[in-house]
């Protein structure tokens, strides 16, 4: 296995350790979870055909099931 040292700047370095902890992970594991999933070919793939799948059909549902997100405050408040 290889090592990667990277140097951040404070506010970059704050930022990823509160999303490590959201995510209930070490800032190590969450920094190597981000950067792999940065070098993933079918991840980046997938991404860019989801993409255009949006651009391309996003009127059509749109027109079909309304604008996203649906606030599920406002469908509560429909309901009542």
């Amino acid at each position: 296995m290889k090592q990667l040292n990277v140097r951040l700047d404070d506010t970059v370095h704050e930022a990823l350790e509160q999303r490590a902890e959201a995510a209930g992970m070490s800032l190590p594991d969450y920094a190597r979870k981000v950067l792999a999933e940065e070098a993933d070919e079918r991840r980046e793939r997938f991404l860019t055909a989801a993409a255009h799948f949006a651009q391309a059909w996003g009127p059509a549902f749109e027109e079909e099931f309304g604008p996203y997100p649906l606030s599920t405050r406002a469908a509560g408040a429909d309901a009542a």
